[in-house]
C-alpha cells in the first residue's frame, strides 16, 4: 500500500494537476478571505470555511478523476488487479494519496486564519471545529470521487459522475424537506451537510465523526467491489 501511495503522489506532483489545483484553491480562497474580513472577524470562521466546503464540490472531482480512470486507459490497471497486493490496499493507497494532496491544499489555506490570529481575535474553538469538519467532508468527497473514477476510463466522465454524485449527496437535506414524511426524515438523517454544519457551528460530536468516516468507508468498500468484479471478468 505504501508503494501505491508514493507512486500516486509522484503522479500528482510530476504532472501539473496538483500545482494547478492547489494554486486555484489558494487564489479563490484569497478572494473569500477578503470578503469574509469585510463581514467582520466574528463571522470569519463560519463564512470562510463554508466557502471552502462549497469549493470542494469542484476541486475534489478534478483531484480524483484520474485515480483509476487513468490506470484503465493506459492499461496499467491490469497490473494492479493481478498484483499480489490486496484490492482494498490498492483502493486505500489511492485514497490516502489523494487525501494527502488534499491535506497539503488545506494546510496552505491555514495561512489565512493564522494572519487573522496575529492581527485579530477569532474564535479559535469554532475555527478548529470548522476545519475538522472540512477535513472529514473532504475525505467523504474523495472516497466518492475515487469510486466514480473506478467506473470509467475517461477522466472527464469520472469528474462529471463525481460532481453529480457529490451534488446529490449534499442535497439530501433539501430533498428531504421537499418530499416530507418518513422518507424525508430519513434523507435528513443521512444528510452529510447536516453533519458538517455541526462542526461549522463549533459542535464536535463523536457520532457525526463516526457517521462521516462510515460514509467514507462505504464508498471505499464499493470501489473494492467494482475492482473485484473487474478482476473476475478478466480472469
Amino acid at each position: 500500500m505504501h508503494a501505491i501511495i508514493k507512486r500516486d503522489l509522484r503522479s500528482y506532483f510530476n504532472s501539473p494537476i496538483a500545482y494547478v489545483l492547489i494554486g486555484l484553491f489558494v487564489c479563490i480562497m484569497s478572494l473569500f478571505f477578503v470578503e469574509s474580513l469585510g463581514e467582520g472577524i466574528a463571522s470569519f470562521s463560519s463564512n470562510f470555511i463554508s466557502s471552502m466546503s462549497y469549493l470542494q464540490l469542484f476541486i475534489v472531482p478534478l483531484l480524483t478523476m484520474r485515480s483509476f480512470a487513468e490506470e484503465k486507459k493506459s492499461g496499467t490497471e491490469v497490473l494492479l488487479l493481478t498484483s499480489p497486493v490486496r484490492l482494498y490496499q490498492v483502493v486505500l493507497g489511492k485514497f490516502f494519496a489523494a487525501t494527502l494532496v488534499f491535506l497539503i491544499m488545506t494546510g496552505v489555506s491555514l495561512v489565512f486564519p493564522l494572519v487573522l490570529l496575529i492581527y485579530g481575535k477569532p474564535d479559535g474553538a469554532t475555527l478548529f471545529s470548522a476545519y475538522l469538519g472540512f477535513l472529514l467532508l473532504g475525505m467523504v468527497f474523495i472516497s466518492v470521487g475515487i469510486f466514480a473514477s473506478s467506473l470509467t476510463e475517461n477522466q472527464i466522465v469520472a469528474a462529471i459522475i463525481s460532481f453529480v454524485s457529490l451534488f446529490m449527496l449534499t442535497s439530501f437535506s433539501f430533498i428531504g424537506s421537499y418530499v416530507g414524511g418518513s422518507f424525508g426524515t430519513l434523507m435528513d438523517k443521512l444528510s452529510i451537510i447536516n453533519r458538517y454544519y455541526e462542526f461549522y457551528y463549533g459542535i464536535i460530536d463523536i457520532t457525526s465523526i463516526i457517521f462521516m468516516l462510515s460514509f467514507t468507508a462505504v464508498f471505499i468498500f464499493l470501489t473494492v467491489r467494482i475492482l473485484e468484479r473487474r478482476r473476475w471478468s478478466q480472469g
